[in-house]
């Protein structure tokens, strides 16, 4: 069963009372941060705070990922040591320009790695990043790489496609998980779902978010519509009768069903059912 990432809520590693409510919050992937969203002064006792948080559990089949600092800061190694003891799915690193910087992380632990798209070099080595066997996911994080990037900001994200697509295209060349970009304006609910039908139309597995306020748009944006569920099921049924009278091709809605049509039915129906059992767990 296809497991969802529609949405994927970073949560303060230092906050008890975030890492509390984010027990009871309907999403796929939980991000707790150690780095941008923990001031350096708070560092060091948010390791200890997150750790308990997890041992106490409660989080459900949430998939629970650790992003540390970088292995290039005073507190990245020890964040990494302290992630593998930690009871979580996985580690995310920030800013990965290489595959070398995941050798790294890999050194330290043996977790599945997740790596923050977010550089320039990092966009231009997505293919390496994505092949290494440690790498499980992509996180894109379009804030930083606007900013290296000089661009402005525009709601079509047009200066950021080519970056988007170039991680996208490694992602699905090795098999790796793609989280599209933060929605800054979080209380904009008619430009973050514009946002959100854009990453899912581009091929984005779901959407990072910064408040449980976007939660709801996001799994709605990335999930089966019911229509899309109900053509699914009329593709693999026309597609097996026309198999069993020796055709290959069936013709639904006036429109060619061929087998590669019937792979894409199929996972379309696999991810409403995991997105049905995650729901009720």
């Amino acid at each position: 069963m296809t497991r969802p990432y529609r949405s994927a809520l970073y949560i303060p590693g230092s906050r008890s009372r975030a890492l509390d409510k984010a027990r009871g919050l309907p999403v796929d992937v939980i991000l707790f941060d150690m780095e941008d969203a923990v001031s350096p002064d708070e560092k060091i006792a948010a390791r200890e705070t997150l750790a308990a948080e997890l041992t106490a559990g409660g989080y459900g089949a949430r998939l629970r990922i650790v992003r540390i600092n970088g292995l290039d800061t005073d507190w990245g190694a020890d964040d990494a040591r302290a992630a593998d003891a930690m009871d979580c799915d996985a580690v995310l690193l920030p800013k990965v320009n290489c595959a070398a910087d995941v050798d790294a992380l890999a050194a330290l632990t043996d977790k599945p790695i997740w790596a923050m798209m977010e550089t320039p070099l990092g966009v231009l080595n997505a293919a390496e990043i994505a092949a290494h066997p440690k790498i499980e996911g992509f996180v894109l994080g379009t804030n930083d790489l606007a900013k290296d990037l000089n661009t402005r900001h525009r709601a079509d994200r047009e200066p950021l496609i080519t970056s988007l697509q170039m991680c996208l295209l490694a992602a699905r060349a090795h098999g790796v998980v793609a989280l599209d970009g933060v929605y800054n304006a979080f209380k904009d609910e008619d430009g973050f779902a514009v946002e959100c039908e854009q990453g899912r139309d581009m091929g984005f597995d779901g959407k990072t978010l910064i408040h449980p306020a976007q939660v709801a748009i996001a799994n709605a944006a990335f999930a089966p519509t019911q229509a899309e569920i109900d053509l699914a099921k009329r593709q693999i049924a026309a597609f097996a009768d026309a198999e069993a009278a020796g055709q290959g091709v069936a013709v639904v809605d006036g429109k060619i069903v061929e087998n590669l049509h019937i792979v894409t039915a199929r996972a379309t129906l696999a991810k409403a059912e995991a997105i049905a059992t995650l729901e009720t767990t």
